[in-house]
């Protein structure tokens, strides 16, 4: 299998990307939608919201950390998850960039 040629593309396509991938899971969604809700969370409050095994809600609490969305507190034996205010502004500027382009050509396919 080859490998992915990221460097290939500008930084702006591959930080679309990279949050593309963020919403291509629908337990990524759920999570980001119940942490806006309570503007906070214990990921074991997550485990029985979302209704996944903790392995797989920590792989996509991982994910959605290691893109910047969410940042995390460890608090004892727990980490509590919350929005990453700033990254998320900018996460929404550049997709509604992107997403806002119109297609110009009428006599197209």
């Amino acid at each position: 299998m080859g490998l992915t040629k990221t460097e290939m593309f500008t930084d702006l396509q591959n930080e679309i990307a990279l949050f593309s991938k963020a919403f291509g899971h629908p337990a990524r969604v759920a999570i980001l939608q119940h942490l806006f809700k309570i503007d906070g969370c214990i990921c074991g409050d997550l485990v029985d919201e979302i209704g996944l095994a903790q392995p797989t809600i920590s792989q996509h609490l991982k994910e959605l950390k290691h893109i910047g969305l969410i940042k995390g507190n460890v608090e004892g034996t727990s980490v509590c998850y919350c929005i990453n205010d700033e990254n998320w502004t900018s996460m929404k500027k550049v997709m509604l960039k992107f997403l806002d382009q119109d297609i110009t050509k009428e006599n197209c396919c």
